[in-house]
């Protein structure tokens, strides 16, 4: 496949289940450059080495998404060893644990918008100055059903990924006319090594929300982004990609 040919790519939050066969979806899209962040050093060594056997200039990079320096640094690596960054995937995001609202401590709302909502500004603001350069480039954010419907128990996750949505079709309006295209990719519930520990009754219980009677697999979220960062998305920004099985239907 040859639908990213040429471009050079920047995911954050590789290492997780979407974000490893987000990986391979874009390397095999045949991206010309692609650059994997974590903070999981030795998940980040792992899947770096597994590209590079596809052929692609890959260079994995750690990176803690909160750290707005850190991200500018990452960014200006990247861009002078290739020449530019052609897409931003601000992927990286961490759940926080179940709680209502009254018991929701602040400090786990504070950490989960400083890596969901934060970390997909500083990776905005780290890129654009070089992609309204070139008078180009991509931005797909990480959003959720979540940030669509009202998940009880899950204040923080709800908040942030809104937040990812609405900054997503605030930054696509601001930078229209300058070449550069801001999206957003909205899963329903992928089912990934983190629902492996879930009793099945929880599976079931988190399938039958979807319409279409399952969870999603990570593969079957891949192709969105694939289609966004390329010239077949070229009339698409500020929109909200929902790949969710039915789930914001009802």
């Amino acid at each position: 496949m040859t639908r990213l040919a040429g471009r050079r790519i920047l995911l954050t939050g590789a290492t997780g289940g979407l974000g490893q066969a987000l990986s391979r979806g874009l390397v095999a899209a045949g991206c010309a450059g692609l650059a994997v962040t974590d903070v999981d050093a030795p998940a980040l060594e792992e899947l770096g080495g597994e590209l590079q056997d596809a052929g692609t200039d890959v260079r994995a990079l750690s990176l803690d998404v909160r750290d707005p320096s850190a991200f500018a640094a990452v960014v200006d690596d990247v861009v002078a060893a290739w020449g530019g960054i052609d897409v931003l995937i601000n992927h990286a995001g961490v759940l926080s644990p179940p709680a209502r609202l009254h018991n929701t401590a602040f400090d786990d709302l504070a950490r989960v918008m400083d890596v969901n909502l934060n970390g997909a500004f500083h990776g905005m603001q780290a890129v654009l100055p070089h992609m309204r350069a070139t008078g180009s480039g991509v931005i797909i954010n990480t959003g959720s059903v979540a940030g669509l419907t009202a998940w009880s128990h899950s204040t923080p996750y709800c908040v942030s990924k809104a937040a990812v949505i609405h900054l997503t079709r605030v930054a696509a309006l601001e930078y229209a006319t300058e070449g550069i295209r801001v999206n957003c990719v909205a899963p329903g519930a992928v089912h990934t090594a983190i629902h492996d520990e879930l009793p099945d009754e929880a599976l079931r219980s988190i399938a039958d929300r979807h319409p279409i009677g399952r969870l999603g697999t990570p593969d079957e979220v891949v192709g969105a982004y694939v289609y966004l960062a390329s010239d077949e998305a070229s009339f698409v920004t500020g929109s909200v990609l929902t790949v969710d099985g039915g789930y914001t239907v009802p």
